[in-house]
């Protein structure tokens, strides 16, 4: 009983803060919007369990809103810093001046362990490597290329050219990265046989604002992304599912799901690791999956081969939703 009177709670802020800045004239970052978004992150952050499907509608309703909201404001955010950092010399010598950076750092190293878990026995890192939703900021790109993955070839695809012409001008006057960082202006739907290129593709989480959105994604990559490809998603767990949308292994068809990663610190998102099977199948249960969103618990029973909880030992500090 306490516990539910708890998630009351919760979801009454949340929606109290989703009337706030859906007041806003603009969700470009100043004063108000920063107030309201980290007191949105702060309220959600803790954990909580939320069962998406037993909502009310009224909150189903505010919370693909928020979710939107969230992902437009991030837009903003990301390119008035890219805009700033595109100002010095040299870019990538001023990445701590964007103010989560810290986060993105927790999140890529996440990812990268997650990823040589599952991706060869041999230890070889991946050749070709493919980041869709990049954004004018392609923070997690720049971050893997320069710590983890030195020899990767790095394809970022953003339906964006402006997004995309602010990314590339971050890296232009790095050393190494203008050669290993390919920049492409296009909508993934429209992407088919280049997709067999890549050994590993990264999905961001506003990839597909909403369920039926993100599951039209996951399946056109299953169409063409070359058999025994990783696919790297990045999904959301408790209280979190009013930030981002939640991928479940019902959605991943054509996907073998390898692990679930919930993270319980300031990284927002969940990463889940799937690997694209050689015959894709079609599950017959007698109604249209794709136009149910389950249980946020329900992806961890049915196909994980290991799903454990981590938490990093420093404290909350600033947070951010990651979204790229």
């Amino acid at each position: 009983m306490e516990s539910l009177q708890r998630e009351i709670i919760l979801i009454e802020k949340v929606c109290e803060i989703y009337h706030k800045i859906s007041k806003l004239d603009s969700l470009k970052p100043s004063e108000d919007v920063d107030s309201l978004f980290t007191e949105l992150v702060r309220t959600c952050i803790p954990p909580s369990f939320i069962n998406i499907a037993t909502l009310p509608a009224d909150v189903q309703e505010i919370r693909s809103k928020l979710i939107r909201l969230c992902g437009e404001a991030e837009g903003h955010l990301e390119a008035h810093f890219s805009a700033i950092l595109g100002s010095f010399p040299n870019p990538l010598q001023h990445l701590n001046e964007f103010p989560y950076y810290s986060n993105y750092l927790k999140l890529s190293r996440l990812e990268f362990d997650i990823l040589t878990e599952h991706y060869s026995a041999s230890g070889q890192a991946p050749k070709r490597l493919a980041f869709v939703g990049s954004g004018p900021m392609p923070l997690s790109s720049i971050v893997l290329a320069s710590y983890h993955l030195k020899d990767t070839i790095f394809h970022n695809y953003d339906k964006d050219s402006m997004a995309n012409s602010m990314a590339s001008h971050l890296v232009s006057s790095d050393p190494d990265l203008p050669q290993r960082m390919v920049f492409h202006t296009a909508n993934i739907m429209d992407v088919t046989d280049e997709l067999k290129e890549y050994d590993v593709i990264f999905l961001a989480a506003l990839v597909g604002m909403d369920i039926d959105e993100k599951v039209k994604v996951i399946d056109h990559l299953a169409k063409y992304m070359a058999p025994g490809a990783l696919l790297m998603l990045r999904s959301a767990h408790g209280a979190r599912v009013f930030l981002y949308p939640v991928v479940d292994a019902q959605q991943l068809q054509g996907f073998e799901v390898l692990s679930v990663f919930h993270p319980n610190d300031d990284v927002i998102n969940s990463v889940v690791i799937s690997r694209k099977i050689a015959e894709p199948v079609t599950i017959d249960d007698g109604y249209n999956h794709h136009h149910h969103e389950w249980r946020i618990d329900s992806i961890m029973p049915l196909s994980c081969k290991y799903c454990e909880f981590k938490t990093f030992n420093d404290p909350l500090g600033q947070m951010k939703m990651i979204d790229n």
